[in-house]
């Protein structure tokens, strides 16, 4: 008999729907192996420094991204639910492509399940893509749902 190769699932999620969808990938690979599902927000740090100066962010703004990621996780956490499986919230600061890859390296995630925005042109060079950043990087095996 085979051993599960998975048992930490790793969703990293923003909220959006791809997100969502990846969610759903992840949560449905979780019943069929048992593994254990981690839900992963990170609120961002990475322009916090340029956005303190040009807009004002303030903790008010900071306190609305922690509330996204509550968001975020809460709908991860009811699809699991909904299929039997465990989902552990978890939130982060700091930049999303290194927090996702420092978690699952520290905590021997088995699996990276995260959606693309599929962001094109200049967006993308400006902006990066966490997705392939984490694709690009990651030591364990990443599914990317567009």
């Amino acid at each position: 008999m085979s051993e599960n190769l998975l048992k930490k699932i790793l969703i990293a999620t923003d909220g959006s729907e791809n997100a969502q969808k990846a969610a759903a990938y992840g949560i449905d690979i979780a019943k069929v192996t048992g593994a254990q599902v981690y839900a992963l927000y990170v609120v961002s740090t990475e322009h916090a420094g340029t956005a303190r100066s040009v807009m004002g962010w303030t903790d008010a703004f900071e306190e609305y991204l922690a509330n996204k990621g509550g968001v975020a996780t809460a709908y991860v956490e009811k699809l699991g639910k909904e299929a039997g499986v465990k989902v552990e919230p978890l939130y982060l600061k700091g930049v999303p492509a290194e927090k996702i890859l420092e978690y699952a390296e520290e905590s021997d995630i088995d699996l990276i399940v995260m959606g693309t925005q599929g962001l094109t042109g200049v967006q993308r060079f400006l902006i990066g893509s966490v997705a392939e950043n984490v694709l690009r990087h990651s030591k364990v095996p990443v599914m990317i749902i567009r």
